[in-house]
């Protein structure tokens, strides 16, 4: 089944800021920005700014489950938050994408759907800009969606998820091949 992402899920530009974000150590409400984008697809709550903000609206907050989309740069890929946060907002340039059909599609599988290079052809094709590419809320309203029944759903999480941990591991281990070839080199230049 192909869907168009507005017809299972709503879309939320991140909150627009008139002025440099400021940081209060005790702030009302944490704010998820580019900086918190982990490599691996997810949203690093660790380091989150907080600031004080009288009053937030209801459909600013962000969920478990809700994916966090870069809409400026070289890279439009999601990330997945996967905390629960009593009081957090999303800042601008970066769009809240939420699910409203949960018994369609999952939120991992949508993740992964939209990092694959079928989406970020669409999304590339589609970009607007010259010195910074920009996908509009509209572009990814439109952004077509393969989706499987749930089962095949949760194979494809299992799988991307197996296959990320196996690219990590060879990453790892390639890292101490060289630093094991570089130390027999520094030991055979030594004349040991």
């Amino acid at each position: 089944m192909v869907k168009k992402l507005k017809q299972f899920a709503t879309i939320q530009m991140g909150y627009s800021f008139r002025s440099r974000l400021e940081a209060v150590e005790n702030g009302n409400v944490a704010v998820i920005q580019m900086k918190d984008l982990a490599s691996d697809n997810t949203v690093n709550c660790t380091e989150l700014a907080n600031i004080d903000m009288d009053f937030v609206k209801e459909h600013h907050l962000v969920q478990k489950g809700d994916l966090i989309f870069r809409s400026r740069g070289e890279i439009t890929t999601a990330a997945i938050l996967n905390e629960n946060l009593e009081r957090a907002i999303v800042a601008a340039p970066l769009f809240r994408i939420r699910i409203t059909n949960h018994t369609l599609i999952m939120s991992e599988y949508l993740l992964w759907f939209i990092n694959q290079s079928i989406a970020q052809a669409f999304l590339t094709s589609r970009a607007k800009g010259t010195a910074q590419k920009m996908i509009s809320k509209e572009t990814l309203d439109d952004m077509e969606v393969f989706i499987p029944d749930m089962e095949k759903q949760k194979v494809i999480i299992e799988l991307a998820a197996l296959s990320a941990k196996e690219s990590n591991l060879l990453t790892t281990l390639a890292e101490k091949h060289n630093q094991y070839t570089s130390n027999v080199l520094i030991q055979l230049a030594k004349g040991e």
